[in-house]
């Protein structure tokens, strides 16, 4: 049942229409760096907002935009409420990830492990879906298993 959600909300974000303001986006950056702070978790910020730490590299070439990657991941909101685990591998084409994991997976190589924090632009924006309020920034563990 969680990959049938998954998929549908891979979907709804793919066609997401909201358009942030920058007064939004300062917003959510700063929920993050207070949370980064807190928990005094480092990270490396990116050109779009999404914050990451590679916690284990991989080996091999980089993940591409054409390949086909498998991978566990296990995904919460700030509050620590998780909002999906999924410890058996899923497979997708990084093409038809959300926005942030599209992002992240081409810095990867198989094997990597990632730790990233995806604001609403990145992720599932304004949509509500099960578990997750709109305009929820997310945090996800990821670990790619293989790369096809």
């Amino acid at each position: 049942m969680k990959n049938v959600v998954f998929i549908l909300l891979l979907i709804s974000s793919i066609f997401a229409c909201k358009t942030y303001s920058d007064d939004d986006k300062k917003l959510f950056d700063s929920q993050i760096k207070s949370y980064l702070q807190k928990k005094h978790i480092h990270c490396q910020r990116t050109a779009s907002g999404l914050y990451y730490n590679i916690l284990k590299p991989g080996k091999g070439q980089n993940i591409q935009y054409q390949d086909v990657v498998q991978f566990s991941y296990k995904g919460y909101l700030l509050n620590g409420k998780i909002v999906d685990d999924e410890k058996k591998p899923v497979e997708f084409a990084v093409k038809d990830l959300i926005v942030a994991w599209k992002e992240i997976m081409l810095e990867l190589k198989p094997g990597a492990e990632v730790f990233l924090i995806t604001p609403p632009q990145l992720a599932y924006g304004n949509h509500e879906l099960d578990d997750i309020p709109k305009n929820s920034t997310l945090i996800f563990e990821m670990k790619v298993v293989s790369v096809k």
